[in-house]
Formats: C-alpha cells, structure tokens, sequence
C-alpha cells in the first residue's frame, strides 16, 4: 500500500481530486478534546483504492475541502460515531453513508464494544502493534512508528466490512444494520441536545419550573459561550455555580461578585451575557416553563423496569445481541412509567425502529399485560436460560429443564 503524508493545502486539494470517482473510503481520526469544546484534529488517516494518506490538520489550515469530498463516499470506521462528530462540529459536513465495523460486529454477535485490534484478529487473522496507544498526536515531526500505527488503524477496514456485511446478509440482519448505521450520518444527531445541556446540571431534579427556566437560559448561553471560544464548559462557569446563579438570580454584573467561583475576568467578559439570560428565564409565561423531569421510578415501578430488562436479555441472548444494543434501560423506564398497551405503543415508547420493535415490542407488552411470566429453564441439564411461560405452559415448548443446549441465532 503506498503510503503519503499530506502536509499542504496543494497535496490536500491533489488528493481530493484523486478520491473522485473512489465510492467508499477508510477513516480513522486522533484528536486531543481535553481543552476544547470540540475535539482538535491531530490526525486524519484515510484508505483510498491502495493508497493510504496521512493528513496534518496541524500543518494544513483549511480541512473543508477534505470535507466535503468525503459528503458523496461512504466511509467505513470502527467506532465511527467520534469522528464524524469532529466533521459535524468542525466543517458542518458528513459522509453519504457511514459504515460502522464496531457497529456491524455487535449485530454478529462480537458485543458493543470489540476493539479493532480484536476484531482484526478475529476476521483477517492479523495482530497489530499497538504501540502507539497512549502516542502525543500533537508532536511533528510523526515517528516512523507513529505512522505504522496509523496506517494500520485504517488499512483493515474495508476488508472487514466486507465480510461482516457477508456475515450480516447470511444472517438476515443487514437491514438491521443498515437501520441503525443511518443515524451515523444525520447531522441532528451531532446537534446539542437542549435538555441535556441543563437537566444533567447537578440539582436540576430539584428545581421548579421557574428555576428550571432559569437554568436553562443559562446553560444554553454556556454552551454558546463555550463554542465561540472552543474550550470545555466547565471552563465558561463550573457546575455548581450554574445552580448557584439560579439561586442567586442577579440583577446586574456586580452581584455576580457574590459567586466566589465565578472569576472578575468572567465576570468582565460576559457577565452582562449571563444577567440577561436570567431575565429571560424570569420573563418566561407560566404556561411556557419547561416541566419538571419525572423522577426515577419507585420501588414497584423500579421492579417492573427489572423485569422488562430480564426479558430484553433474554430476547438478545436468543438473538446473540448485546441487550445495550436492543434496549437502553432508559427506554425500559419509559415503558414502565406510561405502561403502553399495545405493541405499537411500546414501540412508540421504546422509541425503537422497525427491527427492534419486531424483536421486543409484542414480548414487553404480553409481559406487562401479565400474559406470559419469566423463569429459568435448562438448569437441570446445565444450560440455564430465561424462559418466557404463557398461562402455566412454555412459551418455547423445547424449552424444558432437560433440554439440550440451544444453538444458532434466531431472529426472532
């Protein structure tokens, strides 16, 4: 594989002129995101037809052009969903199709989270030197090693999509995959989400409504405040003095001075910023104040969230799936929270598509309908598993305590 360093706009712009026409590409990034709002690009490897290209953000200013040529390829990654969150972030911009190898292996059966070496040693039967792990992308000039390391990160990639997407066909489950691979390239899902930038402030559960209002105001203005200037929230105002400007709810600059953590140079840069936004939470009409957050659920819904979850690991163990990948737990206290009745409305809770839906929408609902109950079944014979049992009998009938060993994946 012929391996170039791109360190100028010249070499960046001949190299897109060189993916024309090459449909699908191999991505890997390295960013450092300790000290910016979004990641900072170290590195950009990509695997074009047999050449491999190291790309230097650090050396090239302009990245757009390396943009927008990858928004018409599909780019195959292993854990993609960081990367392309740097090209939304960064240049507004995302491939036309995002192949996720971490992502096809879990629906094969590998789990949530197999790494690359891993599974480059399961599929091509080829260890990579992981060396460089713990590498400083920021140093120039790249080692020799350095660049080993990246180029291996990438070469592998297209190879083992093609034959997970084997796999997957074989197994009916491309259109699985396809599904949740969609969502790797919608832009909304790289946007800030407007309540978990203030419902996850510590004390937000506490709050009324026009607290929350308030909270909210202002950490809309964080997140604004620290994507102009590219560092971490934490670096705009801390945490905990988010809820102590709620408590306080200052009328002017200077009675921000009473938050001991909120520095005279914050104070002086965008103090002003912050007395406006909690008038605007104040001047909120009632009826507009967001609602209070549901609290978790008690004991007894608490229970019922349990047993759904039984059930969704069970159905995943059937299916050789991670249940993380079925079902979030936070879907499963939804359910148990509005208790939907018909299958289409735990879909519609689970917010699940039409794949996971076929798989456990009719069993949550006849498990919260009381139609069937869980227990072990195989102990005796040495493989237990949970068994769905429906008005006394098995709902599996092969599923007895003397049973053999199941095998092969069912699709429910």
């Amino acid at each position: 594989m012929n391996v170039v360093l791109i360190e100028d706009a010249a070499a960046l712009a001949a190299f897109c002129e060189r993916l024309e026409g090459i449909e699908r590409v191999a991505l890997d990034t390295e960013f450092h995101n300790e000290r910016s709002y979004a990641a900072k690009l170290m590195v950009v490897q990509i695997v074009a037809g047999d050449e491999a290209a190291i790309v230097d953000p650090l050396k090239i200013a302009d990245l757009n052009p390396l943009a927008r040529a990858l928004s018409t390829k599909t780019v195959v990654g292993h854990a993609l969903q960081s990367d392309l969150k740097i090209f939304a972030d960064r240049f507004n911009a995302l491939p036309a199709v995002g192949w996720d190898t971490q992502l096809a292996a879990a629906f094969c059966g590998y789990g949530m989270a197999i790494s690359l070496a891993d599974l480059v040693s399961d599929l091509i039967g080829i260890r990579l030197k992981k060396s460089q792990t713990v590498s400083d992308w920021s140093t120039r000039p790249l080692s020799p090693q350095q660049v080993e390391y990246l180029v291996d990160d990438v070469r592998h990639l297209i190879p083992m999509a093609d034959v997970l997407t084997e796999r997957l066909e074989r197994g009916g489950r491309y259109e699985w995959f396809a599904e949740e691979a969609r969502a790797l390239v919608d832009p909304a899902k790289y946007r800030p989400d407007a309540e978990r930038l203030y419902l996850r402030i510590p004390g937000a559960m506490r709050m009324n409504r026009r607290e929350l209002a308030i909270l909210r105001e202002v950490a809309q203005l964080r997140d604004t405040l620290a994507r102009e200037r590219d560092v971490p929230l934490k670096y705009i105002i801390p945490d905990d003095v988010m809820s102590g400007i709620v408590s306080l709810r200052p009328a002017t600059r200077d009675d921000l001075a009473q938050l001991r953590r909120l520095d005279a140079g914050a104070r002086k840069a965008f103090g002003d910023r912050i007395v406006a936004a909690v008038a605007a939470g104040l001047s909120i009409d009632e009826a507009d104040l967001p609602r209070k957050p549901a609290r978790p659920p008690g004991a007894e819904r608490e229970a019922i969230v349990s047993c759904l979850a039984v059930l969704v690991g069970a159905i995943a163990a059937e299916n050789e799936l991670p249940p993380g990948l079925l079902t979030p737990r936070a879907a499963l206290e939804r359910v148990a929270r509005e208790l939907p009745t018909t299958a289409e409305a735990v879909a519609r809770t689970l917010e699940a598509g039409s794949w996971r839906a076929g798989l456990v929408a009719e069993p949550l609902r006849a498990l919260l309908a009381g139609e069937i109950a869980l227990t072990v079944g195989g102990a005796a014979g040495g493989s237990p598993h949970v068994a769905r049992v429906s008005h006394g009998a098995p709902a599996h009938p092969a599923e007895t305590e003397a049973e053999e060993p199941r095998g092969g994946v069912q699709a429910g």
